[in-house]
Protein backbone atom coordinates (compact mmCIF):
# COMPACT_ATOMS: atom_id res chain seq x y z
CA UNK A 1 0.00 0.00 0.00
CA UNK A 2 1.34 3.42 -0.94
CA UNK A 3 1.74 6.11 1.69
CA UNK A 4 -0.95 8.79 1.68
CA UNK A 5 0.17 11.96 -0.10
CA UNK A 6 0.40 15.01 2.09
CA UNK A 7 -1.63 18.05 1.18
CA UNK A 8 0.74 20.85 0.22
CA UNK A 9 0.36 24.16 2.04
CA UNK A 10 -0.08 26.85 -0.61
CA UNK A 11 -0.54 29.73 1.79
CA UNK A 12 1.62 32.74 1.02
CA UNK A 13 3.45 34.11 4.08
CA UNK A 14 2.32 37.61 5.08
CA UNK A 15 5.84 39.01 4.55
CA UNK A 16 5.82 38.06 0.82
CA UNK A 17 4.96 41.07 -1.33
CA UNK A 18 1.63 41.12 -3.13
CA UNK A 19 2.15 40.08 -6.74
CA UNK A 20 5.15 37.78 -6.13
CA UNK A 21 5.94 35.56 -9.13
CA UNK A 22 5.44 31.79 -8.84
CA UNK A 23 6.48 28.80 -10.91
CA UNK A 24 3.44 26.50 -10.99
CA UNK A 25 3.10 22.96 -12.34
CA UNK A 26 -0.32 21.31 -12.67
CA UNK A 27 -0.45 17.64 -13.70
CA UNK A 28 -3.20 15.59 -15.26
CA UNK A 29 -4.29 12.63 -13.19
CA UNK A 30 -3.18 10.13 -15.83
CA UNK A 31 0.36 10.89 -16.98
CA UNK A 32 1.88 9.82 -20.28
CA UNK A 33 -1.09 10.63 -22.53
CA UNK A 34 -1.91 13.73 -24.56
CA UNK A 35 -4.79 15.28 -22.66
CA UNK A 36 -3.98 18.97 -23.18
CA UNK A 37 -2.10 19.59 -26.45
CA UNK A 38 -5.09 19.15 -28.71
CA UNK A 39 -6.18 22.33 -30.44
CA UNK A 40 -9.76 22.37 -29.15
CA UNK A 41 -8.70 21.71 -25.53
CA UNK A 42 -5.68 24.05 -25.69
CA UNK A 43 -7.83 26.85 -27.08
CA UNK A 44 -10.34 26.52 -24.23
CA UNK A 45 -7.56 26.34 -21.62
CA UNK A 46 -6.03 29.49 -23.07
CA UNK A 47 -9.43 31.25 -22.95
CA UNK A 48 -9.88 30.30 -19.29
CA UNK A 49 -6.39 31.48 -18.38
CA UNK A 50 -6.97 34.75 -20.28
CA UNK A 51 -10.34 35.29 -18.60
CA UNK A 52 -8.79 35.08 -15.13
CA UNK A 53 -5.79 37.16 -16.24
CA UNK A 54 -8.01 39.96 -17.54
CA UNK A 55 -10.26 39.75 -14.48
CA UNK A 56 -7.22 40.31 -12.25
CA UNK A 57 -7.50 36.96 -10.51
CA UNK A 58 -3.94 36.21 -11.59
CA UNK A 59 -1.33 37.76 -13.86
CA UNK A 60 0.37 35.36 -16.22
CA UNK A 61 3.89 35.92 -17.47
CA UNK A 62 4.34 32.58 -19.27
CA UNK A 63 2.39 29.34 -19.84
CA UNK A 64 3.79 26.21 -21.45
CA UNK A 65 1.25 23.51 -22.14
CA UNK A 66 2.58 19.97 -22.32
CA UNK A 67 0.59 16.84 -23.23
CA UNK A 68 -0.11 15.82 -19.61
CA UNK A 69 0.73 18.91 -17.54
CA UNK A 70 1.20 22.64 -17.72
CA UNK A 71 3.69 25.12 -16.33
CA UNK A 72 2.98 28.75 -15.50
CA UNK A 73 4.93 31.74 -14.28
CA UNK A 74 2.16 33.68 -12.60
CA UNK A 75 1.41 36.21 -9.86
CA UNK A 76 -1.59 36.35 -7.55
CA UNK A 77 -3.20 39.10 -5.52
CA UNK A 78 -4.05 38.79 -1.82
CA UNK A 79 -7.76 39.07 -2.75
CA UNK A 80 -7.43 36.00 -5.00
CA UNK A 81 -4.96 33.68 -3.28
CA UNK A 82 -3.02 31.10 -5.26
CA UNK A 83 -4.70 27.96 -3.89
CA UNK A 84 -8.22 29.32 -4.40
CA UNK A 85 -7.51 30.68 -7.89
CA UNK A 86 -5.96 27.45 -9.13
CA UNK A 87 -8.61 25.28 -7.50
CA UNK A 88 -11.39 27.31 -9.13
CA UNK A 89 -9.71 27.11 -12.54
CA UNK A 90 -9.07 23.37 -12.21
CA UNK A 91 -12.69 22.77 -11.14
CA UNK A 92 -13.98 24.79 -14.11
CA UNK A 93 -11.76 23.01 -16.64
CA UNK A 94 -12.53 19.60 -15.15
CA UNK A 95 -16.26 20.20 -15.39
CA UNK A 96 -16.31 21.89 -18.81
CA UNK A 97 -13.42 20.19 -20.62
CA UNK A 98 -13.52 16.83 -18.82
CA UNK A 99 -9.87 17.11 -17.78
CA UNK A 100 -8.93 14.98 -14.80
CA UNK A 101 -6.29 16.82 -12.78
CA UNK A 102 -4.17 15.48 -9.96
CA UNK A 103 -5.44 16.63 -6.59
CA UNK A 104 -2.76 19.23 -5.93
CA UNK A 105 -0.16 21.30 -7.78
CA UNK A 106 3.45 22.33 -7.31
CA UNK A 107 4.42 25.92 -6.57
CA UNK A 108 7.74 27.65 -6.07
CA UNK A 109 8.15 31.36 -5.41
CA UNK A 110 10.65 33.05 -7.72
CA UNK A 111 13.04 35.18 -5.67
CA UNK A 112 15.33 36.91 -8.17
CA UNK A 113 15.56 38.18 -11.74
CA UNK A 114 18.14 35.48 -12.48
CA UNK A 115 15.67 32.84 -11.28
CA UNK A 116 12.94 34.33 -13.53
CA UNK A 117 15.22 34.06 -16.55
CA UNK A 118 16.31 30.55 -15.60
CA UNK A 119 12.70 29.33 -15.20
CA UNK A 120 11.59 31.00 -18.44
CA UNK A 121 14.40 29.27 -20.33
CA UNK A 122 13.61 25.95 -18.66
CA UNK A 123 9.92 26.22 -19.53
CA UNK A 124 10.50 27.32 -23.13
CA UNK A 125 12.90 24.40 -23.71
CA UNK A 126 10.68 21.79 -22.02
CA UNK A 127 8.89 20.71 -25.24
CA UNK A 128 12.23 20.32 -27.06
CA UNK A 129 13.72 18.33 -24.15
CA UNK A 130 10.71 16.00 -24.34
CA UNK A 131 11.24 15.55 -28.10
CA UNK A 132 8.04 17.35 -29.07
CA UNK A 133 9.86 19.95 -31.22
CA UNK A 134 13.40 20.91 -32.14
CA UNK A 135 13.32 24.50 -30.88
CA UNK A 136 11.26 26.38 -28.30
CA UNK A 137 10.01 28.86 -30.93
CA UNK A 138 8.20 26.03 -32.74
CA UNK A 139 5.95 25.04 -29.83
CA UNK A 140 2.54 26.60 -30.42
CA UNK A 141 1.37 25.90 -26.88
CA UNK A 142 3.69 28.50 -25.33
CA UNK A 143 1.84 31.66 -24.35
CA UNK A 144 3.08 34.91 -22.83
CA UNK A 145 1.29 37.77 -21.07
CA UNK A 146 0.65 39.51 -24.40
CA UNK A 147 -1.43 36.53 -25.53
CA UNK A 148 -3.88 37.13 -22.68
CA UNK A 149 -4.60 40.85 -23.02
CA UNK A 150 -8.26 41.59 -23.69
CA UNK A 151 -8.92 43.23 -27.02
Amino acid sequence: MLPKRKKLPHEVPSWVKDGALYFITINCKQRGHNHLCRDEIASKLKEGIAFRHNKGEWWVRLVVLMPDHLHMLVSFSRENPMAKSIANWKRFTARNLKIEWQRDFFDHRIRSLDAVQEKEQYLRMNPARKGLFQAETDWRYTWTAGDFIAE
